[in-house]
């Protein structure tokens, strides 16, 4: 079932799947700003066969209503809509996926309503963006110098090992990445997944990314997003896994280390993949999510 519910005041697309019966889980996309829609593609019908899945547009991202430039909106907002959108559906608990940046959501989430969650699986996440930045950026480096570009190579370089604030590592890789252009999906990938998007026409979809750049600019301008979470791992009560791809470079050592840390955590990682496993490995991805989730 696809729909908009109305969250806070906001139209927000959300997409139903399986059984009422079934244990509920949500997805949280990353981005900031990507969509649920590759998530659906992928995993909609293969997870529904064992789980009630809710996965949504987040505020102002694509399908969802659009933040007004006027509007007031910040990290907190995507928490406190999740809440709402719980509530609306009738569900006590549910399970939280999330991917990338879904990851630090869920992580914040369930920090905020720990009494709404009862597992939370984190895929590729980051929990501290300059962690993630600074391995982008090497990641970026390498990819320039493949291609016999020193002068790009040594500015990634200068930025991933220099002293600059998580802000200024985040805009020089987006930037960076802008001059990589379509190149850029080889740092989070060695596998290219393709996702049939034709439902949907070019120009709805340019009106979709519209939305989406005034999402991430008022994520970016309020800054919560760049402040670490890790703290937040010590206090994880519910069991959690963690799945890595082998070539993800969202989710550095750094972060492994700190998450061995966690009381009910499992890690789990997927061979000669990289950021996007539910694509990736789609059925090993469906297995490995239901087991978990079921697992009493």
């Amino acid at each position: 079932m696809t729909s908009h519910l109305i969250v806070r005041g906001k139209k927000i697309h959300v997409e139903i799947f399986g059984q009422n019966h079934l244990p509920a889980v949500l997805f949280l996309h990353g981005g900031p700003g990507e969509s649920c829609y590759e998530f659906v593609y992928y995993q909609a019908r293969r997870l529904s066969k064992e789980l009630k899945v809710i996965a949504i547009d987040q505020r102002g991202v694509l399908r969802s209503e659009r933040i007004g430039d006027d509007e007031s909106f910040g990290m907190m907002d995507i928490i406190e809509d999740c809440e709402d959108i719980r509530l609306q559906l009738g569900i006590k608990e549910w399970a939280i996926i999330g991917h990338s940046f879904g990851g630090y959501l869920a992580l914040v989430y369930t920090k905020y309503y720990p009494q709404s969650v009862s597992k939370v699986v984190f895929e590729n996440p980051t929990f501290d963006f300059e962690w993630t930045a600074r391995n982008l950026l090497k990641c970026a480096g390498k990819l320039f110098l493949s291609k016999g570009d020193k002068k790009h190579f040594h500015e990634c370089e200068e930025y991933a090992n220099g002293f600059y604030r998580t802000e200024e590592l985040f805009d020089h890789y987006l930037r960076l990445g802008e001059i990589l252009g379509d190149e850029k999906e080889k740092i989070y990938s060695p596998n290219q997944v393709a996702t049939d998007d034709s439902v949907y026409t070019d120009e709805e979809w340019e009106a979709f990314s519209e939305r989406t750049d005034v999402h991430l600019r008022k994520l970016r301008e309020e800054g919560r997003m760049f402040e670490s979470i890790i703290p937040y791992l010590s206090e994880l009560h519910v069991p959690s896994l963690l799945l890595v791809g082998e070539y993800d470079p969202v989710t550095c050592d750094k972060h492994i280390n700190e998450y061995n840390q966690v009381k009910k955590g499992k890690i789990v990682e997927f061979k000669g993949c990289g950021h996007m496993l539910h694509s990736e490995e789609p059925d090993r991805y469906r297995e490995v999510v239901t087991d978990f989730i079921k697992e009493r």
